[in-house]
């Protein structure tokens, strides 16, 4: 397996100097300090502590039921699994549309309880003021623009975003609010190649006006190869879901081979055998004067 070699962590700083370059970033959703720890030794540097917990974590089947302290608590669980990534947070649904105040407090947690380096958050141009507020605060966020999941209920469901010219045009014009407010990264979901390529035109052309660091990171999921990066649902990369959308394809078959570990660990145990011969604790006549507690010995990072 190859691993990280870098001892630095990866920050917007990071990300942007890949962007100068033309270096493209992958990122994935985490929500767990094991799995952060694999996938940051398999290469992956960014991670989205998405709010889509609420449906793989947690099996429910919006991602609104996501809560402050969960999201919290699994931001935090990433970061200690992988300390040296860079890591967005999703502002879950509530903690931002409940007046600027209590927004920005909910944002900062993230960034001191959570220990994220950037919270994104669903909006469109009407959301600029909070931006322009969580930003001068020192609040590094992300504008998730195009499809938008906390919606679903207010849409009727999960939908493809920007399709027609007009609505192609709506997400341009947030997108342009979004940076002119001083958003470090916008997201793109399940949008046209074509809006994909204008944003992040724009995001070019309007980066060198502008008092905040730059370029702006454009990340897509779902929405085009010009995107500087680029992010999907963990599961559904590896195989652990029963459907994937289309522009997510399978590179692994976990979910099976998870399937087949159990059944193995399953007959294992009904035949009897499990510890039959090899049972490590045997009964001894006198115990050790220090004999040392059974604890797990704490792993390398």
């Amino acid at each position: 397996m190859p691993e990280q070699t870098h001892t630095e962590r990866v920050t917007l700083r990071t990300l942007r100097a890949k962007v100068r370059a033309g270096e493209k970033f992958a990122m994935l959703t985490c929500y767990d300090a094991t799995t952060a720890r694999w996938l940051w030794q398999g290469g992956i540097q960014a991670f989205l502590v998405g709010d889509t917990a609420a449906q793989f974590i947690l099996g429910h089947d919006s991602t609104l039921p996501a809560s402050m302290p969960f999201m919290l608590e699994i931001t935090a669980a990433v970061r200690r699994g992988a300390p040296g990534c860079f890591l967005m947070a999703d502002m879950p649904f509530g903690s931002y549309q409940c007046g600027d105040d209590e927004a920005l407090r909910n944002a900062s947690l993230f960034l001191s309880q959570g220990g994220a380096d950037a919270v994104k958050l669903e909006v469109d141009e009407t959301f600029e003021p909070l931006v322009s507020r969580m930003v001068h605060a020192g609040v590094p966020v992300v504008a998730h623009l195009g499809s938008r999941p906390q919606a679903a209920r207010q849409t009727g469901g999960y939908h493809s975003a920007g399709r027609t010219p007009a609505h192609a045009d709506a997400i341009v014009r947030a997108a342009c609010a979004m940076i002119d407010a001083g958003v470090s990264m916008i997201l793109l979901e399940a949008t046209p190649q074509e809006v994909s390529d204008r944003v992040v035109e724009r995001a070019a052309s309007i980066s060198g006006s502008s008092p905040y660091p730059r370029p702006v990171v454009v990340v897509g999921c779902g929405a085009g190869p010009a995107c500087h990066g680029h992010v999907v649902v963990l599961q559904d990369l590896v195989g652990m879901t029963d459907w994937q959308p289309p522009f997510v394809k399978p590179i692994a078959d976990l979910g099976k081979q998870l399937s087949r570990a159990a059944d193995r660990w399953a007959r294992l145990v009904a035949s009897g055998r499990y510890l039959l011969k090899d049972h490590p604790y045997p009964m001894i006549e006198q115990p050790p004067r220090h004999a040392k507690p059974h604890t797990r010995k704490p792993r390398k990072r």
